[in-house]
């Protein structure tokens, strides 16, 4: 399975992620399936309410807004992104506890403040597979693999 994503929503994690730091960003990705796969079409950051900078919890305003608003553009929300500071990128124990919709993404920044790389996930009950991550710019596809790094 795989994931277009377009560069600048890449960059907007990237940056989302290294401005949170040392805490985890976090926010919900608005897209649609597009033959056997997805595109993401618009990021909505959220409000992270974890008290523990190592975990999120998405403020469930932001995530009633995000729901309407993709609605109201005939799309979905498709998955979540967050960050891991100083950790990897790739599904942690809280992540894997946490997750609980089949097929939905999980787009995962890891960061050290000065760089981030960004992998993605979907979430096949009980466990994560790995997502290719498609960017894009425009309606140019410009690259294929399995992790990003800005």
């Amino acid at each position: 399975m795989k994931l277009v994503l377009p560069v600048a929503l890449q960059d907007q994690i990237s940056r989302e992620a290294k401005a949170a730091y040392p805490r985890e960003c976090c926010g919900l990705i608005e897209g649609v399936e597009d033959g056997g796969g997805f595109r993401a079409t618009l990021l909505h950051p959220a409000r992270n309410l974890a008290a523990a900078a190592d975990r999120f919890d998405l403020d469930p305003a932001d995530h009633i807004a995000a729901l309407k608003a993709a609605r109201a553009r005939g799309h979905a929300l498709i998955g979540c992104y967050h960050s891991h500071p100083d950790g990897d990128s790739v599904p942690s124990r809280a992540d894997q506890s946490g997750a609980a919709q089949a097929n939905f993404i999980w787009l995962i920044a890891a960061t050290d403040g000065a760089q981030c790389r960004v992998a993605g996930f979907v979430y096949r009950s009980p466990d994560f597979a790995e997502l290719a991550l498609c960017a894009s710019v425009g309606a140019d596809l410009v690259t294929s693999s399995l992790n990003v790094r800005n």
